[in-house]
Order: C-alpha cells, then structure tokens, then sequence
C-alpha cells in the first residue's frame, strides 16, 4: 500500500491546533539520523547472539541453556503480561506483589525502561502506521522492525510524545524505581546475574554463558519487533480491514499470544489481546488467569463475543483465524460468558 503523505485539519483543542490530524498509512519523505553506536551496539547483539546459538550445540551445559529459557520465558511474560497489558493498556489491574514480579521479569527483557516502553507503545496506538508512530510499519518491514532504533526519531514522534498522558504510570513507584535506578538494575538483572549464575554455580565457561545470555536476549527482542513488523504487514484482518494490523499465527505462537493484532488495534483494552477461543497460543493470557485465580490479578477487561462477532461482520476483511460460525462457536459463546462472568 503507498503511503499516504497527505494530512488533515485537526479536530484537537485550540491550544494544540499546530498539530494537523495524520491519516494512516501515512509516510512523509523524510532524512534519516543515523545513530552509528546503536547500528555497532545491535550489531554486536546479534553477532554474539549467534554465536552463543552455536555454543549451545557445542559446548553449554544444559543446565546454562535450561536457566536462559526460563529468563527467555519470563522476559517476554513481562513485556507481554506487564508493560504490554498492565501498564501500556491497563487492561486489568495487579497487586503489589505481582507488579514487582513483573517488573523484574520486564527487566530481564530490557527494552529500555517499562516507563519508555508505555509512552512508545500508546504513542504507537494513538496515532498507529503514521510518522508519529515510533515504528511507523507504512517504511516497511525493516524500519518497524528494527530501523526505528537505529535511527533518531522522527520529529512527530517527538512533538506528539507531549500529547500522551503518563500520569498514572509516573505514579507507579515500581517502575519508577526501576526508571531512576535503571543502568546498575537493568544491568544486573537482565546481563550480570543471568551470567554469572552459571559460572559460579555450576562451572560453565564465563565465553559460552555470557554468549547464550547474548542470545536469549536477542531472542526477546526480536519476538517483540515482530508484533511491531510482521504483525503490522502480513495476515488476515478480520475486524478491521482498513488498518495495517493483522492476525498472524505464526507472530501468536512466537510472542505469547500477541500476534492477533487487527483484533488487539480494534479493542486494546482487552487484557487477553484475543478473541475467544484463539488463546491455545497465549500463554501471557494463561499467565493472567493464573494470578487473577490466586487474587493477585482483578478487574480483567474482556470484549463480549457479540461485539466482537458484530465488529467482524461490520468492518472486517471476512476472513478468520479459527472460524466465527464454525460448529464449536456456541460452545466458545457460552464459555466466554461464563468468563466475563468471573472476571467482572
């Protein structure tokens, strides 16, 4: 689809009437700032990464790789569960314990602060496929991948950053600790420890645990740019043809659940980020559950499944994922009454 360069009047408050109203898919031609120590810094990332792949056919002891895929699991649970659906959406809310948690798993992830995180994630909800989305996915699949970061932000994204209210986030004493006290936490948590563990604790080479670190981290990050990218470009579009956004199985399976995207851009305020009866491949979802059983995790936000279903028939593409109207639809219906029923 060709970018849209064209902008309307703004229907914004007076004293913001500088701003003009971005249509998506919208790209203005624009010169790039290379960040030259972010292309070597990911580069390095990478590298390294790869060859801690290797180390893990040759050399590692399994105990090494065991402990990277739990913090590879754990990452991701505090992207998806934590700065995705808590604080960027506030599709549910969290006690004290659990926060901290999530927290610190979100912390092995280290996609920048959870702070950073929420305020370029709605600024990617608000204005989505424009160039005042960080990771405008109308530049195709590398620069919302990737090339967003190694490039200095566009200055929409500056200028409308201002627009996003972060009040309730920089109230969060949780992660605002983890904001001021970020490069010694961040670095202990997510590099130092998860690599030294190993060393000291049963005898692996500090070369091939400090490389597997280097690759589950990687790992984190990529999964989490596919949302942004592959989830941006490819796939079906059930609810909402006429956004970029898009159901991608394969996205789902990789990063917890969060490839239903066209469903997630139309009702973002549901914390499992997918309609009933597609969450065999959520485990951030299952992850919820859990500690809303245990009475840590309350007011889940869940959509009913006629407004859904009314949505897909009124905008979407006609296609699906798993099938509206297939023979198990009445039994999904009745199940996510009984679920919206226990949550509210």
């Amino acid at each position: 689809m060709a970018p849209n360069t064209k902008v309307q009047p703004s229907s914004m408050p007076p004293e913001e009437e500088e701003y003009v109203k971005l249509v998506a898919p919208q790209a203005a031609d624009r010169k790039y700032e290379i960040i030259y120590t972010n292309i070597i810094t990911f580069t390095y990332w990478h590298l390294a990464g790869l060859y801690g792949l290797y180390l893990c056919f040759t050399t590692a002891k399994w105990a090494t790789i065991i402990m990277s895929w739990l913090i590879f699991v754990s990452a991701a649970i505090g992207v998806t569960a934590g700065a995705h659906r808590l604080w960027a959406h506030r599709t549910y809310k969290a006690k004290l314990p659990l926060q901290i948690l999530l927290m610190v798993f979100n912390t092995f992830a280290f996609q920048n602060t959870a702070i950073n995180w929420v305020r370029d994630h709605r600024l990617h909800h608000k204005f989505s496929d424009t160039d005042a989305d960080p990771h405008n996915a109308t530049r195709g699949f590398f620069y919302s991948h990737v090339g967003w970061l190694l490039v200095k932000k566009h200055p929409e994204v500056k200028r409308r950053g201002k627009l996003i209210d972060m009040s309730d986030i920089y109230s969060n004493k949780v992660l605002v600790f983890q904001k001021n006290y970020a490069i010694p936490f961040i670095g202990m948590v997510c590099f130092i420890l998860p690599t030294l563990i190993p060393v000291y604790c049963w005898g692996e080479s500090l070369n091939t645990a400090w490389h597997i670190t280097m690759l589950r981290y990687v790992a984190n990050l990529n999964i989490t740019f596919l949302v942004n990218s592959a989830a941006h470009l490819w796939g079906n579009k059930p609810y909402d043809k006429n956004i970029l956004a898009a159901q991608n199985l394969s996205v789902s399976f990789a990063a917890f659940g969060e490839g239903f995207h066209n469903y997630h851009h139309v009702f973002p305020w549901d914390y499992r980020t997918a309609e009933l009866g597609n969450n065999y491949l959520n485990l951030s979802t299952k992850f919820i559950d859990f500690f809303a059983w245990l009475g840590w995790a309350y007011d889940l936000k869940a959509v009913p499944v006629g407004m859904a279903k009314s949505r897909a028939e009124r905008t979407g593409d006609g296609t699906n994922l798993w099938g509206w109207g297939d023979k198990d639809m009445a039994d999904d219906e009745r199940g996510g009454a009984e679920i919206l029923h226990e949550k509210d």
